[in-house]
């Protein structure tokens, strides 16, 4: 994709595609089913979709990679026509905000920006590096983009500069990350330090530097000042995670509990054992126990009534610590749908789903989003249920189609408002029996056996002007791609506008990362939102508000 992504890039440069980057949507448009009543979005809306949603698994008029270029292509655009310090900004608003469930498209972008910007661009790019690659992992990836993107370029001065002070933090800390996080994406800290030319600016970043280059010989040979209480919690450290590897079981788990270790800094061999996930648990992050909480069930550690799974429970339950960790709305989906499964997407390994986890998922899944504070109109919550809806999966996920990630959002807002109708269409009405009281898992599976059908959003607009419906807000969850009916959803708005004398408002939350839009830009009373960020609860009250 890196090619065509430069062969867009360098398109971009002309002038036309500079005052088109820039400008705002477009007018109607057909969209990728051939539906008119669809409006092209902008360039920086496409970006933002993209950072959210990304684009794997497509969606049903739109192969991967096709949608994946194009969105590309869109942020190729903007950073061509100057805007790329703009795209920086809202690459790091989205990613420390914990907005996207996923930082492989952030890390792209932001490669992008780092490689095909111009000099404010680029420097804005690898000023937001430390904030956006809070992890290894995260640096790994966005090396392997931008030696992608940037073929024959080389290390620059600046991405050097970026990366020594990505390694410049505390020494205990830097050795947990680099032995937590050895190597990803075929890149080792081995190969970054000697690339970038990284100076230890402390004894212990030394200590750990020589670990991560020439082993642990190194690291327990290294100088270190007397009374340096960092350097020596850096190799204590060091020298735990080593001793790890070949340790019985009595002195592993007491090195679990000592050094607070997590799974990755123990033999393959040990993670089979009940006694050593019982260990791991006390200082588990929240998104490592979501990821292994079938892996937990199995072993037995979390059971009925036992004391991990009352840990669990609790730790799931801390509404603050999870928007802390940034764990996003879209993973505990994922991992509730795939817990009440007994059964990952990959592997063999089955597990009997505890009810209190369960339970414990479907709270989190609310208290990831921020508290949001209910606006006191008539809604109308709309669900798209169509065939298209059920195709590509949400992040890649091959659980959470469009379809199902629209009815967990729109549970956000039926639990948050008093006055909430929510309703299901695809080219009509489709009976939907969902009512706030009901568990998330209630909802997908009632909304994910309902009938296929064709796209005709104006149908919820339509519907509240034939029954005389009193609605203020309608909000429309779909993938945009609408194709059926002779009324196009704004129009279908505005006539429901003229014949009730309500300012009705319409909020169209996209569910794929597609180029079009429901919502007509030039009406200050529509509006298109990304699904699953973690912030649209939030904009949508801030939209019915009349704030935005």
């Amino acid at each position: 994709m890196a090619t065509a992504v430069i062969e867009v890039f360098q398109a971009a440069l002309g002038e036309d595609a500079k005052q088109t980057s820039t400008s705002g949507a477009g007018g109607p448009a057909l969209n990728a089913a051939g539906g008119a009543g669809s409006f092209a979005v902008s360039d920086m809306t496409r970006a933002h979709r993209f950072l959210i949603l990304g684009a794997e698994g497509g969606t049903y008029y739109a192969s991967e990679p096709k949608l994946a270029i194009e969105n590309a292509g869109a942020m190729a655009r903007l950073i061509a026509a100057g805007r790329g310090v703009e795209l920086v900004e809202l690459i790091e608003n989205i990613s420390v905000g914990g907005r996207a469930a996923k930082q492989g498209p952030t890390l792209f972008a932001l490669a992008m920006c780092a490689r095909l910007g111009d000099v404010e661009c680029r420097r804005a790019a690898y000023a937001a590096l430390g904030k956006v690659c809070r992890i290894p992992t995260h640096l790994f990836t966005f090396i392997g983009f931008a030696e992608v993107l940037g073929v024959g370029s080389g290390w620059g001065r600046m991405q050097r500069r970026a990366i020594a002070e990505w390694y410049g933090r505390d020494p205990k800390a830097l050795a947990y990350a680099v032995t937590k996080y050895r190597n990803r994406e075929g890149w080792t800290h081995r190969d970054v330090l000697r690339l970038a030319h990284v100076k230890p600016a402390t004894p212990g970043q030394a200590a750990v530097f020589n670990y991560a280059v020439k082993g642990w010989d190194a690291a327990a040979a290294s100088e270190l000042a007397e009374g340096d209480a960092n350097a020596a919690a850096a190799v204590a450290l060091l020298a735990a995670i080593e001793e790890a590897r070949s340790a019985d079981k009595p002195r592993l788990l007491q090195l679990i509990a000592e050094h607070r270790l997590a799974r990755e800094h123990l033999p393959t061999e040990a993670l089979a054992d009940r006694e050593v996930w019982s260990a791991l648990l006390p200082a588990m992050g929240l998104t490592a126990l979501i990821r292994n909480l079938g892996k937990m069930t199995n072993l037995g550690l979390v059971a009925p009534l036992s004391p991990a799974t009352e840990m669990v429970v609790a730790k799931l339950g801390d509404a603050e610590e999870l928007r802390r960790a940034r764990v996003h709305p879209f993973s505990v989906l994922l991992a509730l749908t795939q817990y009440k499964a007994g059964r990952g997407d990959k592997g063999s390994l089955t597990w009997t789903p505890v009810p209190a986890v369960v339970a414990a998922l479907d709270r989190a899944f609310y208290d990831a989003f921020a508290a949001v504070e209910p606006v006191g109109k008539r809604f109308v919550v709309a669900m798209d249920v169509s065939g298209s809806m059920t195709c590509g999966g949400v992040n890649g996920a091959k659980a959470i189609t469009p379809r199902v990630g629209a009815a967990a959002m729109a549970m956000v807002t039926m639990r948050t408002e008093a006055k909430c109708h929510p309703l299901a269409f695809t080219d009509r009405l489709v009976p939907l029996a969902i009512d706030a009281s009901m568990s998330l898992d209630q909802v997908v599976r009632t909304c994910d056996s309902l009938p296929f059908g064709a796209t005709d959003c104006a149908q919820p607009m339509l519907w509240a002007l034939e029954n005389e419906v009193e609605a203020e807000v309608f909000v429309v969850y779909t993938d945009c791609e609408t194709w059926a009916g002779p009324v196009s959803p704004a129009d279908a708005l505005r006539r429901y506008r003229k014949a009730t004398g309500i300012p009705a408002r319409l909020v169209v939350v996209a569910m794929t990362s597609g180029g079009f839009s429901l919502a007509d830009p030039s009406d200050a009373g529509m509006l298109d939102v990304v699904g699953f960020d973690s912030a649209a609860p939030e904009v949508i009250r801030q939209f019915a508000l009349g704030a935005i």
